[in-house]
């Protein structure tokens, strides 16, 4: 509990950073320096390792960025989708790549999940990478299908207490944070729910719709149209404070549920041991970029929350955040399909 509420003052300290823009004047305050102890970097082209597939959150920041990074470094900043492994493959080709700041990792909190999912990751993040900035927040809404009769998370709770096991939920596979989401939650109100997991979004999505399953998480921007037209009912948000998209869902805190954070965050990192000048340059015009209103517009169509922050913050949420979801892991036997 002591962990989770450290967490939690964590993640509020960085989203309030962004709307103050503190955050952006120590970044580029330290970049200006950095900038004068680099006279040679960059000076050639730069490639941001996505470990997903084009069209995902990581690739819809990563090309907002990287054209906008191009012109600030004046070298050439490319996107290269590397999926496979629920991104731990393109997570090891950055870890494993010259640390020159030339290859960067567009990364996530799926990245702290996936490598402790598989056996033999042969990395790690919280020590294989250099944080550079944070970059986007997503939030993450509980639902319930209207044919249950689940309206509240009290519902929820008294019914699966009740019947253990009586309840379903679905997610888009194993280790999606639509899953470790439903793990954490059950962890922390000590229910036993039925994981049915599917092959991706759409078929999880459709069968939720359709009452084939109960319960289960969805991206607040995705969930709320289906709230409004009555498809699903809202429970919570696993944000510490409420979404603006859906003023009105409660969070798990104001429920008295505490512990459950559960917001997708993205970030960039660099390979561990980059000059440090390089990674406090990269930092400074990431939080550039991040602070601008065009950029939040475009990821805020996709369903994020432009964010940025130190690369000391970053670093705490990295370390923090890896042995949460580990313990989620271990404690429920989770292991990759």
């Amino acid at each position: 509990m002591k962990q989770a509420s450290f967490f939690r003052r964590l993640t509020q300290q960085i989203r309030g950073f962004a709307l103050l823009g503190l955050s952006a004047w120590a970044g580029l305050t330290v970049g200006t320096s950095a900038m004068a102890q680099t006279p040679n970097w960059p000076n050639q082209t730069i490639k941001v390792i996505v470990p997903f597939t084009p069209g995902t959150g990581m690739d819809t920041i990563a090309r907002a960025v990287a054209p906008r990074l191009s012109e600030k470094l004046g070298q050439p900043v490319v996107v290269s989708n590397m999926p496979g492994a629920s991104g731990n493959i393109g997570a090891d080709a950055v870890a494993k790549s010259t640390a020159d700041g030339y290859t960067l990792l567009m990364g996530a909190n799926t990245m702290l999940i996936a490598s402790q999912l598989y056996k033999n990751v042969p990395f790690e993040p919280t020590k294989d990478f250099a944080p550079i900035s944070m970059a986007a927040w997503g939030t993450l809404m509980l639902v319930a299908n209207p044919k249950t009769g689940i309206k509240t998370v009290d519902d929820l709770v008294k019914r699966s207490k009740a019947s253990p096991g009586s309840v379903t939920f679905g997610s888009p596979g194993v280790g999606t944070p639509h899953h470790m989401a439903m793990e954490l939650f059950k962890s922390q109100t000590q229910l036993f729910m039925l994981h049915v997991p599917y092959r991706g979004t759409a078929g999880y999505t459709q069968d939720l719709l359709a009452g084939e399953i109960q319960v289960g998480f969805l991206p607040v921007h995705v969930a709320q149209g289906m709230v409004s037209a009555g498809r699903l009912n809202a429970l919570a948000v696993g944000s510490p404070k409420r979404n603006p998209v859906a003023p009105n869902v409660q969070t798990f805190g104001e429920l008295g549920i505490k512990g459950v954070e559960v917001d997708m965050w993205y970030a960039f990192y660099a390979p561990a041991k980059t000059p440090q000048p390089v990674v406090q340059r990269l930092n400074a015009e990431i939080v550039a970029i991040m602070r601008t209103q065009e950029v939040r517009d475009i990821l805020a169509k996709g369903g994020m929350d432009a964010s940025f922050s130190t690369m000391d913050e970053l670093r705490l949420v990295t370390q923090q955040d890896y042995p949460r979801w580990g313990d989620v892991i271990r404690r429920n036997s989770i292991i990759a399909d």
